[in-house]
């Protein structure tokens, strides 16, 4: 510790003191060389850069202290105006590169302010100078020397002003203005308020019609009274709900202000220590009523909720209905449009989980317009499919009705019915009018499912209806063809004359026709080769000769079953070669693959 001490000491001695009185030279040599004996002291642009005494300090501070009091005249800048006492002094002193020598608040202002700049707009269709002859470098189409033919607006003209050298057009007027930046951004720049007269005197003369035409309806009202003041004259709903409105209000302005008691009444709502807001809150309820949980002070009746205010159960439920007003919370949720309330908030949930980008609360509007819509087009997909249904199946209410007779037609005999609703037992001792409806009933002839009585290319008979020479046709027409049109009596006898010709042709040649000469009818063998008439085949024989034959053919495929003492044989019987044929293999018969 005590080598800190002398250290700090040391470097206090040797170091710090030649330093602070070297500064204390500098600045008081600056304070001589500045010195002015006309000029203030107390200057915020020079306060903080020339050197002040202690007692210059105390006579600034007691200057500032008199100018905030109202004592002292405030200082003034370089043009002569005031400066507000109050000011900060990091506001008020000037930066140093600015070189200030007196008070003043320009580093403050906007001082890179442009005098160009303007707020006047474009001279709409004014024109400069009209020629009277063509220039070089204007537009070759109308002649004006503000602009090209790319960019010329006029009419193009069979031959441009540039080789007719008539009709020049005028100069247009160019302007060019540098706008700053709220007149670059302002979108009313240029609008002329004069214009908007027009809006007002069309707004103007549509109520005055309105006006005139609610007079002209007024007026006709009364004629109407007038001549037929017997008659009832029709009123539409929406006139009736009108009238009803407008009496609705004349009652209400007729109702004395006593008698509203705290209706009117805003009250302010203060914080209260279980929170709450401010605002005003309208006192809806009148004191002269009975607050609902003084309707039954029974320890055991309707619960009250002092939080919510709410008792959901009613709490006099034994009293007449007719003679209490309040029934409980659940009574107003379950009725009015509080059932429709709780429809909506759920049809937006419902659509908001199917993918609808709905909300209740933050779009009540939308959700509302989506759910009547929705009500609508499920109205119509309803009777869409009653319609459909009616029209299919027919609808047995609007038909006529049965008459009392036969659906109160009693009797005391028992009747059996199946499940089908045929009749088991008492049928024929009990016939009454209702039984005698249910025996109409089961006799009726089923329908199938395919299509009947559908007559189709003017036909008056179904396909079917007749029958000759194992054919179908139509029974109107006598025609066998299925899509055939219909002839009617006409077809028929023309066909029948087409028959009768035929016929008589067929006899005709018949009877003409000469006898043909006899056919010599040959004894074929098998294989179509001319045979004898007097040769008979002995089956036997041929039985072996057939089998000869196979033999002869399984040595021919295998040549080494074949024995070196072979006998020949030149002998052929008719057997032999009706064999031979019979094996013979025909590469032109389709069924030789089947042979063997």
């Amino acid at each position: 510790m005590t080598r800190f001490v002398l250290l700090n000491s040391f470097l206090n001695f040797y170091f710090l003191s030649p330093l602070k009185s070297f500064l204390g030279f500098l600045c008081f040599s600056n304070s001589k060389n500045n010195f002015n004996p006309g000029s203030r002291n107390s200057s915020m642009a020079t306060a903080s850069m020339a050197f002040k005494s202690r007692e210059d300090h105390r006579k600034q501070i007691e200057l500032e202290e008199a100018r905030k009091a109202g004592l002292a005249p405030a200082e003034l800048d370089e043009d002569g105006k005031e400066i507000n006492p109050h000011i900060p002094q990091y506001m008020s002193s000037a930066p140093w590169y600015l070189n200030a020598e007196r008070p003043s608040l320009k580093h403050q202002r906007k001082w890179k302010s442009d005098p160009n700049y303007t707020k006047a707009w474009y001279d709409r269709g004014a024109k400069v100078h009209q020629a009277e002859k063509y220039r070089k470098g204007a537009c070759e189409n109308c002649g004006a020397i503000t602009h090209d033919a790319k960019a010329c607006m006029d009419r193009p003209r069979k031959k441009g002003a540039k080789w007719t050298n008539m009709y020049i057009a005028p100069d247009e007027k160019i302007e060019t203005f540098e706008l700053d930046y709220d007149g670059k951004r302002d979108r009313w720049n240029g609008y002329d308020p004069a214009t908007f007269a027009r809006v007002i005197e069309r707004y103007e003369a549509r109520d005055e019609a309105r006006r005139k035409y609610l007079k002209e309806q007024q007026l006709k009202k009364l004629e109407e009274k007038n001549s037929n003041p017997s008659e009832q004259v029709e009123v539409s709903e929406e006139e009736e709900e009108d009238d009803d409105e407008d009496s609705l209000k004349v009652d209400e302005a007729k109702v004395d202000e006593s008698k509203q008691m705290d209706f009117a009444k805003v009250e302010k709502r203060v914080r209260t220590t279980g929170g709450g807001s401010t605002g005003t809150v309208r006192n809806l309820r009148i004191r002269e009523d009975t607050a609902k949980y003084l309707l039954n002070l029974d320890v055991n009746s309707a619960h009250y909720d002092p939080k919510t205010r709410s008792m959901r159960e009613d709490p006099l439920p034994d009293s007449d209905p007719n003679e209490k007003f309040y029934g409980g919370d659940n009574q107003y949720r379950t009725s009015g449009q509080a059932m429709e309330f709780k429809q909506l908030n759920v049809h937006a949930w419902e659509a908001y989980e199917k993918g609808q980008d709905v909300h209740m609360q933050a779009a009540p509007s939308q959700a509302e317009l989506l759910y009547k819509n929705y009500k609508v087009i499920k109205e119509k997909l309803k009777t869409k499919t009653k319609d459909t249904i009616m029209e299919k199946y027919g609808n047995a209410a609007a038909e006529e009705e049965i008459p009392k007779e036969l659906l109160l037609g009693q009797s005391e005999k028992q009747v059996e019915y199946d499940r089908a609703g045929r009749v088991i037992k008492g049928q024929a001792s009990c016939l009454t009018l209702f039984s005698l409806l249910l025996l109409i009933h089961e006799t009726a002839l089923p329908r199938s499912k395919y299509e009947e009585d559908v007559y189709i290319n003017n036909h008056t008979c179904v396909w079917g209806s007749w029958w000759k020479d194992h054919q179908w046709g139509y029974k109107c027409c006598k025609q066998i063809i299925r899509n055939s049109y219909c002839t009617g009596a006409a077809g028929i006898e023309a066909a029948e004359a087409a028959t009768d010709l035929m016929k008589a042709n067929i006899a005709r040649k018949e009877a003409t026709q000469e006898d043909p000469t006899p056919v010599e009818h040959k004894n074929l063998a098998t294989w179509g080769t001319d045979v004898p008439d007097d040769v008979v085949l002995d089956q036997k024989k041929l039985a072996e000769s057939l089998k000869k034959e196979d033999e002869r053919k399984k040595e021919e495929r295998d040549e080494r079953k074949r024995k070196y003492n072979v006998r020949w044989n030149d002998e052929v019987t008719a057997e032999d070669m009706e064999a031979y044929r019979m094996k013979k293999v025909h590469h032109d018969d389709p069924m030789k693959e089947f042979i063997n």
